[in-house]
């Protein structure tokens, strides 16, 4: 229960007093209803079959008192007048409180929404290489769902507790004896049902494990449909999809049996206490039947909110696992922040802010925007790097390099020689195990990695385009670029022809990671969207993979021209590429094994450059 006096504790700081307002509202909206009902035994009384000289009603007796003074005649039209007014403040109230709750709840599911995908999205690049996307997807959807419904249901025992106990006074004040014989019974029921919340809970943590399942395989499925339409393996994914659908199946069948054989015993139970209730007032207590039928009819109210209480009680516990989950994700998020403020103009309104240095926030600094210029070099020294500190293979070891500004470096070796790798600790996106990156002879710190990543592009092998249109493709890079821009950055990417003789042009329907293009026209999209943010570093891992010679061609010479003015580094495979590099470093098992110039390198017999061309050239 931690975990939900946790994320009872963040509804409240985020509600604050419509919280309190609203658990009131719905109390007084269980009285009046409450009222409105106890109004029926004078009413009986009127029509001669109650005397109610030997009953007294806490509450509806100071209602009633101003009524009595009225003429006999004027009596049951004023107690009819009074009961309907009651009932429609209690509906006009109940409105009120709904419309609160709903506003309260989409907001605490918003506020936890946009808590978590902050803190996602600030996290270091090393955290999501040890998590599953889908993972993200799941615990955003159905771990949220889940956990804002615990919460609310929590707040909902809280405010039947509340009415419970109002309820109860009114008991007391009727028959403190026949009460506490009620109390013991319905404590004896809730002790036994302990072992429903806990199978509840275990259903729960289940349900956590076959939804995650789900998400992550789903998600892979479909990523590779076109693999699975290609070598017609439908059947096989049609089978899987089977037996994790009939295990989700079984998992909330039982814990709708687990309820109904809960609420069972409830109802079971309820029918032994009323007929031991009845027999002890007539035998034991001596109760006369006014007032045994007015505590008939508090606990025909109280009753079904006990019943009610352990059936919450069950999906509150079923809730718990999921809690558990997205608390996990959203401390290792925290931990692995890259030191960016979350509380970001677009969710408090307050301005971006980050620590100085000296121990104090300096307020007023959009580090979205804050660049780190480069002007003399981009360099690292002694550089190592493994993928976890039980890992025996170094990806990278020792690696010293420098990237002077404004020229074109090239870093090529064989797959899984580390190349990315290296890249992705020169532009501060994974820190070096050992070792430090330079820029100008400085540091690179985690806010002048965050500022530098402000005036890099990347562009990877794999490019990566939204489900929508090419314009908004673009303008989710820069946001306040014009439209002639826009075709600027479309024909530095030689894309620009063949954006114009799209139906739509800039605003034709790309699908989803760009599937309606083909794989060049994808790659120079990206291309041109890197250059719409004018970076001071462009960074090209394998950017030119799918295009044709002719575009290659022309997109070597664009790159050609930003010499003086930008700083290149390239990934590449092909050599061929890479002729006009000012500067080529070649990474082989993680270590420098060579650097220098295009045309020394290939002239060096024995070095790993020329192997690498003669390979390409058979």
């Amino acid at each position: 229960m931690a975990e939900i006096r946790l994320y009872l504790k963040k509804l409240h700081q985020f509600a604050g007093a419509r919280l309190y307002v609203n658990l009131t509202t719905m109390i007084v909206i269980s009285l009046l209803e409450g009222v409105g009902i106890f109004m029926l035994v004078p009413m009986l009384h009127l029509v001669g079959l109650f005397q109610m000289d030997s009953v007294s009603m806490p509450l509806v007796d100071g209602l009633l008192q101003p009524l009595r003074q009225l003429p006999e005649a004027w009596l049951l039209p004023g107690i009819l007048v009074l009961f309907v007014t009651i009932l429609t403040g209690q509906a006009w109230l109940q409105r009120y409180q709904l419309n609160m709750n709903m506003a309260i709840q989409q907001g605490f599911i918003r506020h936890l929404r946009m808590e978590m995908y902050e803190g996602l999205l600030h996290a270091s690049w090393s955290f999501f290489l040890r998590k599953r996307k889908s993972d993200f997807n799941h615990i955003m959807t159905n771990e949220l769902a889940r956990v804002t419904s615990g919460t609310y249901l929590t707040v909902r025992v809280l405010a039947t507790l509340l009415f419970t106990l109002v309820q109860l006074i009114f008991a007391f004040w009727m028959s403190w004896k026949l009460t506490m014989f009620v109390l013991v019974c319905g404590a004896a029921i809730t002790w036994y049902s302990k072992k429903f919340v806990r199978r509840s809970q275990q259903l729960g943590e289940k349900a956590t494990q076959l939804s995650e399942h789900y998400m992550a395989s789903v998600t892979d499925h479909f990523n590779g449909i076109k693999d699975i339409k290609s070598n017609r393996m439908e059947r096989q994914h049609v089978h899987w999809f089977h037996q994790l659908s009939a295990r989700m199946e079984r998992n909330f069948v039982q814990f709708a049996r687990l309820q109904s054989a809960s609420q069972f015993r409830y109802k079971v139970a309820s029918a032994v206490m009323i007929a031991l209730f009845v027999y002890l007032s007539f035998a034991w207590f001596r109760v006369g039947i006014e007032q045994l039928a007015v505590i008939i009819m508090i606990f025909s109210r109280l009753w079904p909110k006990l019943s009610g209480l352990q059936n919450q009680w069950e999906q509150i516990a079923q809730s718990i696992p999921a809690c558990r989950s997205f608390l996990q994700l959203q401390q290792e998020s925290m931990e692995a922040n890259e030191g960016r403020d979350t509380i970001t103009a677009a969710n408090s309104g307050a301005p971006a802010t980050r620590n100085n240095g000296r121990g104090k926030r300096a307020v007023g600094v959009d580090n979205e925007q804050e660049r780190l210029a480069i002007t003399g070099t981009l360099s690292c020294r002694n550089l190592s790097f493994r993928y976890g500190r039980e890992e025996a293979v170094y990806a990278l070891r020792d690696v010293s390099v420098t990237i002077p500004a404004n020229q074109m470096t090239a870093v090529v070796g064989k797959s899984g020689a580390g190349k990315s790798t290296f890249i992705d600790i020169l532009i501060g996106l994974m820190k070096p195990e050992s070792g430090e990156v330079l820029v100008d002879g400085e540091p690179l710190t985690d806010w002048a990695a965050l500022r530098l990543r402000n005036s890099v592009s990347y562009v990877s092998q794999d490019p990566f385009l939204f489900h929508g249109t090419i314009r908004e493709n673009l303008s989710i890079a820069a946001p306040q670029a014009s439209e002639a821009e826009m075709w600027e950055a479309l024909r530095f990417s030689v894309s620009d022809e063949f954006v114009r003789e799209l139906p739509l042009g800039l605003d034709t329907v790309i699908g989803d990671r760009g599937v309606r293009l083909s794989g060049g026209e994808r790659q120079r999209i990206v291309l041109a969207r890197a250059m719409l943010r004018k970076p001071s570093v462009l960074v090209l891992d394998e950017a030119t993979s799918a295009l044709d010679t002719e575009n290659e061609k022309r997109i070597q010479q664009a790159i050609e021209q930003l010499k003086g003015r930008m700083t290149v580094i390239v990934i590449a495979h092909r050599l061929s590429t890479i002729r006009n590099a000012d500067q080529v470093v070649v990474i082989d098992e993680g270590t420098v094994v060579q650097q220098g110039n295009y045309q020394t390198l290939a002239e060096d017999d024995a070095g790993v450059f020329q192997r690498l061309l003669v390979y390409q050239a058979q």
